[in-house]
């Protein structure tokens, strides 16, 4: 079992950039893929990025693609989320988890954190 902690949230200004942090404890994390995951109120809970195990492969939602850069620190068992290009539409809830297969979908991640509020003004 692996619990998650999310760091980093806070308002940012729109084009501007901001880095998350994810550090797990209580697991060995390099036997787990990585997700993060946002949710928009009004909206559902909507799949940002994954990463697998040792960090060789990657994958973006459409909606981040270019912008989002995730990456993983196994030494130092933190994930991140590099966010550029900030839009308004970006603010959300960031939540990181963790689960044993490269999947978009949220119920392929037992292990979940608090999540971190991200706003972006205009």
């Amino acid at each position: 079992q692996v619990q998650l902690a999310e760091f980093g949230g806070g308002l940012v200004q729109a084009g501007g950039s901001q880095r998350l942090s994810c550090v797990a404890s209580g697991g060995t994390f390099s036997s787990y893929v990585m997700g993060w995951f946002r949710q928009a109120p009004g909206k559902e809970r909507e799949f940002v990025a994954h990463i697998t195990w040792g960090g060789g492969s990657t994958y973006y939602a459409d909606s981040v693609n270019g912008r989002f850069t995730i990456s993983r620190d196994n030494a130092k068992n933190t994930a991140y989320l590099l966010m550029n290009s900030l839009k308004p539409e970006d603010t959300a809830v960031y939540y990181c988890a963790a689960g044993r297969s490269a999947s978009w979908r949220s119920s392929d991640y037992p292990y979940w954190g608090q999540g971190t509020q991200v706003t972006v003004s205009s």
